[in-house]
């Protein structure tokens, strides 16, 4: 089941248990053995995978467990600044060399250096 704005919070919830389930099994871990990786209770993760809510904190900790954290850059990704904030700090690109083209380097004979 697809996760989207017609689904009511119950039921994206209990999808998500759903797939924490699986990602749990195709790990090859009981709850048990989650639970201690993840460093959170084995009813947080029976709650879970039930469909019943948790703590933010509990849920992020059970995705580490997994190896999942990196998704969630998915979930919420960095817009990074607004178009109007890059215009604002957009700095001036310089239109030409700063060096004088008209003065010549003043030229210093050369010598072998031991001349006193």
């Amino acid at each position: 089941m697809k996760i989207d704005d017609t689904k009511s919070n119950a039921a994206s919830l209990e999808e998500l248990g759903l797939r924490l389930n699986r990602a749990r099994l195709s790990h090859n871990l009981n709850q048990e053995e989650l639970a201690r990786i993840a460093g959170v209770s084995k009813s947080t993760v029976e709650r879970l995978e039930a469909g019943r809510a948790v703590q933010l904190a509990n849920f992020i900790r059970v995705l580490g467990g997994l190896g999942l954290t990196q998704n969630l850059e998915n979930l919420l990704p960095d817009l990074g600044p607004s178009p109007i904030a890059q215009l604002k700090h957009r700095q001036k690109q310089r239109q030409r060399d700063s060096t004088t083209r008209n003065n010549p380097p003043v030229s210093v004979p050369w010598t072998w250096g031991d001349e006193k």
